[in-house]
């Protein structure tokens, strides 16, 4: 279970949902976290220590490349080097289904911002500390919609496409710097924020029927996939995006 002994990692969105379960779930297989929000992540830190492990909470905005770059030299500051990164932050809990006609042009530019320029801001900023010891790994996190085509989420499926694009652009241009950058894309899963959301409980049935395995899908189940894209052991995978989603997108 210790595939990421000594190894420090930066995971955006860390403060509740996905992105805490992965902070947890990295530090349970030997990593040291860098818990990064624009909330306060520090709970989620404080409960690592807690359990033994090592995790530092800083506030970080995503679409602020002066608080990235705060964020990247806390990670150096409080754990001398920088293995690797998570992109999740993103914007999906509170966005509501809507027809591409009646999208608000501000909250497209929003849901940009963050979902889509946000993991280029974080990488450049953090492969300068990762080259300084050799290499490391980037996981960007999209999404499964962007292979099915579905409808009512145009702006939040656009921008999860172009995190599958410059997961694999990113890859090409940063490999000879030691750098390997994947993707995973999730199905639907059921963070607290997304238990929130309006008519899921009517909508997760019919999601779970076209999965092979039909279950709610949960936070936890991405921390394997994650760890291991992370770890030494995909040493020489790059540029892929992996679907975890219980076999509902199959390629």
């Amino acid at each position: 279970m210790n595939m990421l002994e000594g190894k420090v990692v930066l995971v955006t969105g860390a403060a509740q949902g996905i992105g805490a379960t992965l902070a947890r779930g990295l530090v349970e297989r030997g990593a040291a976290v860098i818990a990064a929000d624009i909330e306060d992540a520090t709970p989620v830190a404080r409960d690592i220590e807690a359990s033994g492990g090592r995790a530092l909470a800083v506030r970080c905005d995503v679409t602020d490349a002066q608080e990235i770059e705060h964020t990247v030299q806390a990670a150096l500051d409080g754990f001398q080097r920088l293995d690797g990164v998570v992109n999740n932050a993103a914007l999906f809990g509170r966005v509501q289904n809507i027809s591409m006609f009646d999208i608000d042009m501000a909250d497209w530019d929003q849901i940009m911002a963050v979902n889509a320029r946000g993991p280029w801001l974080v990488a450049r900023a953090a492969i300068p500390a990762m080259e300084q010891i050799g290499g490391g790994a980037i996981v960007n996190v999209s999404t499964n919609r962007v292979f099915v085509g579905t409808p009512e989420l145009l702006h939040y499926d656009a921008s999860k496409g172009a995190v599958v694009a410059l997961t694999r652009s990113m890859a090409r241009e940063v490999g000879g710097r030691g750098i390997r950058v994947n993707c995973v894309a999730p199905g639907l899963t059921m963070s607290e924020n997304v238990r929130q959301r309006a008519g899921i409980d009517s909508r997760a049935p019919l999601v779970n029927a076209r999965r092979a395995i039909q279950r709610d899908q949960q936070p936890e189940d991405l921390v394997g996939a994650v760890a291991f894209l992370l770890s030494d052991d995909a040493r020489f995978i790059t540029g892929q995006t992996l679907v975890v989603d219980g076999g509902s997108v199959m390629h």
